[in-house]
C-alpha cells in the first residue's frame, strides 16, 4: 500500500486500499471536489448524499449529509488538512472547518457509533487511467475496527466504482 505521506501505515489503526481505474486523475479529482459531481456517487446505493458543502482549501469545511435507505439522515463535519490539486486531498471530521477542534458530539451519534479519523485520497497517473489510494486513520483500536467492521474496503470500493461510472457517463 500507498504511504499517505505522514507515517507508516499501522495495521491496527489505519485502514487502507488501492485500485487501479481507468479513469483520468484530473476527471476523479472534480468529482471529489466538487459538491455537484461528489452528490451522486459518494455513499454506496441505496444510501444517497443529499447535501454537500465544499470549501477546497486547508481549513476549509468538508460537509455531506448522507441518507439511509430508512430515511434518516446523517450528517459528517470535518475540514481539510491538505489539498494538492489532481493528487491528494486529506481532511477530518476531528477538526472543524478553520482547524477548530470538535467536540465530541459532533460526528458522534450515539446510533451509528461514529468515531473520528483522518482520511486521504491520493491520486496517480498511470496508463491513462489512476492509481487511486484511499486509507483512513484512526485515533484507536476500537474505531478501526469498527470502521472495518462497518465494510470500510467494500463501501469505499463500491463508491469508486459508482464515482468512475459517474465520471464515465457525465462527461466531466
Amino acid at each position: 500500500m500507498s504511504n499517505t505521506g505522514y507515517q507508516a501505515l499501522d495495521p491496527r489503526l489505519d485502514l487502507s486500499f488501492e485500485r487501479i481505474v481507468d479513469t483520468p486523475k484530473e476527471l476523479i479529482w472534480k468529482a471529489w471536489t466538487q459538491p455537484e459531481h461528489l452528490k451522486p456517487w459518494f455513499c454506496p446505493l441505496p444510501w444517497k448524499t443529499t447535501d454537500c458543502e465544499i470549501d477546497l482549501r486547508p481549513g476549509g469545511i468538508f460537509r455531506t449529509v448522507m441518507l439511509s435507505p430508512e430515511g434518516k439522515e446523517f450528517p459528517n463535519l470535518g475540514c481539510y488538512l491538505e489539498v494538492v490539486e489532481n493528487e491528494k486531498l486529506v481532511w477530518t471530521n476531528a477538526l472543524l472547518p478553520g482547524f477548530r477542534p470538535a467536540p465530541s458530539s459532533v460526528n458522534m451519534a450515539e446510533e451509528t457509533g461514529a468515531f473520528f479519523f483522518t482520511a486521504s485520497i491520493q491520486l496517480a497517473a498511470h496508463g491513462t487511467g489512476t492509481r487511486y489510494t484511499a486509507t483512513v486513520r484512526h485515533g484507536d483500536e476500537a474505531g478501526c475496527k469498527q470502521h472495518a467492521a462497518m465494510g470500510f474496503r467494500e463501501g469505499w470500493g463500491i463508491a469508486l466504482d459508482q464515482l468512475v461510472a459517474y465520471v464515465a457517463k457525465a462527461r466531466l
